[in-house]
């Protein structure tokens, strides 16, 4: 419940801690300050989904940028009653990178790989780095309702019935999705456990 602001002195005053539900009810009023609010306290995660689903930094801004857009113009829809701010920024959020994994890929700067430093690292974190890589790379490769299902459970930490709610569909829904995302990462980064393994034994 959003803290009162009475006896501030300035009429329609914002508290700093001012419920993000209440925040659109002000940005469906037109109110630029409520908007800005809630930008500075989740433009990160917009860009952060929007990279995770789309697979692409290069988008990454962009998406997050069109899903604010989308919260200035349609503040009026929003419905606290059944969700919260963040799960309809979530649903935003994916279906904006959905879309933009449908469309034809290109090139990116960052596909090109990082340039290895000259300092040896050690053994342990070249180890866990190479697993991130592999589980990433596998990620990537998913379908993007399953991409997007691994993304917001296992990578934002959403509850099942908060990330079906982002997806909207229904939780069984959700489940199928997750099962069949997380199987085909798992057997696409044993495959590449394999594969590497079968690499050193012919040394």
């Amino acid at each position: 419940m959003a803290r009162s602001t009475a006896g501030s002195g300035e009429p329609g005053a914002m508290a700093e801690d001012e419920a993000d539900e209440a925040l659109v009810g002000r940005v469906a009023g037109g109110d630029r300050r409520a908007f800005g609010r809630l930008m500075e306290r989740h433009m990160g995660l917009a860009i952060r989904v929007a990279q995770k689903v789309a697979g692409s930094a290069a988008d990454a801004d962009d998406i997050a940028q069109e899903a604010f857009l989308r919260v200035w113009t349609r503040a009026g829809s929003f419905d606290p009653a059944r969700a919260r701010f963040t799960t309809w920024l979530y649903r935003i959020v994916v279906n904006l990178a959905i879309d933009q994994r449908r469309r034809p890929a290109h090139a990116e700067i960052d596909a090109a790989g990082e340039i290895a430093a000259s300092d040896p690292e050690p053994l342990g974190v070249l180890v866990a780095r190479e697993e991130r890589r592999a589980v990433d790379t596998a990620v990537a490769a998913l379908p993007a309702r399953q991409r997007a299902a691994v993304v917001l459970f296992h990578m934002e930490g959403l509850s099942g019935r908060e990330a079906a709610a982002a997806m909207e569909i229904s939780e069984k829904a959700f489940e199928s999705l997750l099962i069949r995302g997380r199987a085909a990462v798992k057997a696409a980064c044993r495959a590449r456990e394999e594969t590497v393994g079968g690499a050193r034994d012919d040394r």
